[in-house]
Formats: C-alpha cells, structure tokens, sequence
C-alpha cells in the first residue's frame, strides 16, 4: 500500500513560518511532518507532537484490544446468565470478537504483555453492557471476570438450534 505522500508525489516542505500548526489542521500537519521525515529534516520536526501522536497510536491498539475482550465477554455472560436466550447470533459474535483479539495481538505482539490489564477493563464494561442487554442490575454477575485467558480464547460456544 503507498503511502499518501508517496501517492500524489512528495509534499514540498514550507518554510517554518508557513507550516501547519498541529492544532489547526492535523491531516496537513502530518503531511508536513512526513515530508521532513523524508527530507531528513530532523531539526525542524515538531517532536512534541510528533511524540503525542506516535503516544495515541498505541494507545488505539490497546483500546481495539480492549473494546474487543469486552463485546466479547458480554456475550459470554449473556450466554451463561440467559440460557433460554442462547442464539447463534451469539455464538458468532464470540467468534468475530476473537478472530479481533487474535488479529490485534498478531500485528502487535507487544500487547500481550497487558492482556491481563485488557481483561479486567474489558470485563467491567462488558458486565455493564450485559447487565443492560440483560435488563437486571450488575449486582446479579460476577464482580470479578470469572473467565481464564484460555476460556476467553478457546470455550466452545456452539449454538445448537431445537429441531
């Protein structure tokens, strides 16, 4: 996949003055701070933002992640706590969140080293999201993920339609 700059050819680099502010208009900003990147032009990046930036991407890995762990085990405990509402609509929401979780932790593998830490946020929004989905209080579920890493990852959920 090219790059955007590379796409349109390269960015020219204005004069310092000129340049975007980071606050103004990101998109140009960044266009600018490849250009310099490839220019090597060092000195004349705006390395606090550039820091900040570099910051959120790897927090929105994490959160994907996270957001993930937590769809994920809402479903778990729909599953668990309404038996008589088990669907397969449910079952493969639980496989799509795992195929994310799987794909997360494979383009970054530094990851699982807070899988831990995902599993515990993950599980407080998730049992809130149960409990609404639910209609009942939190209060009725688990405080406490109740799942391993392993049944998280690998417990079969197989809905099996009455015949």
């Amino acid at each position: 996949m090219a790059h955007p700059a590379q796409t349109h050819g390269p960015v020219p680099v204005a004069p310092a003055g000129d340049r975007t502010r980071y606050a103004d208009d990101v998109y140009t900003w960044v266009q600018e701070q490849v250009a310099l990147l490839r220019a090597g032009r060092v000195d004349a990046l705006d390395l606090d933002n550039i820091a900040e930036e570099l910051s959120d991407v790897g927090s929105e890995q994490y959160d994907k992640l996270e957001s993930a762990i937590e769809v994920l085990l809402a479903h778990v405990l729909k599953w668990d706590h309404q038996l008589e509402r088990r669907s397969r609509s449910w079952s493969l929401t639980i496989a799509e969140q795992r195929v994310r979780i799987d794909r997360q932790l494979r383009r970054n593998p530094g990851l699982k080293s807070r899988s831990v830490e995902a599993v515990a946020e993950g599980y407080r929004l998730g049992r809130l999201r149960a409990a609404r989905e639910m209609k009942r209080s939190p209060k009725t579920l688990p405080t406490e993920c109740p799942y391993t890493w392993d049944d998280i990852l690998n417990r079969p959920f197989e809905f099996e339609a009455d015949r």
